[in-house]
């Protein structure tokens, strides 16, 4: 599967962005699509993971209530609305498609991974 995504840029803390992962292949209904973020000098984490299969959702508690993850099957794209965004929520995003989850998790692993984009937020 490939992947693409869209959407980072630079915005005010308090402002929103939507990131958007569009997929390729035409299993999108079996895969986990995962959000994952990682800022200068830090690890790479998990911010939000849904199962496209199950329906189920995973957010990292730091977005909880600000962030919102969504699919649309029609366009095999998930989508991550940000709101009310702060600046530790600037890092570098990166989207991951997999027919694997983690355990008892909605998020993917060993999968494919798209570009990335940056999300800087000032203060």
């Amino acid at each position: 599967v490939q992947l693409v995504e869209s959407g980072g840029g630079l915005v005010q803390a308090g402002g929103s962005l939507r990131l958007s992962c569009a997929t390729s292949g035409d299993t999108f209904d079996e895969y986990a699509v995962g959000w994952f973020r990682q800022a200068p000098g830090q690890e790479r984490e998990a911010v939000s993971c849904i199962s496209i299969t199950f329906g189920t959702t995973y957010y990292k508690d730091s977005v909880k209530g600000r962030f919102t993850i969504s699919s649309d099957n029609a366009k095999s794209t998930v989508y991550l609305q940000m709101n009310d965004l702060k600046p530790e929520d600037t890092a570098v995003y990166s989207c991951m498609a997999s027919i694997f989850t983690r355990p008892g998790s909605s998020c993917p692993e060993h999968g494919s991974w798209g570009q990335g984009t940056q999300v800087t937020v000032s203060s």
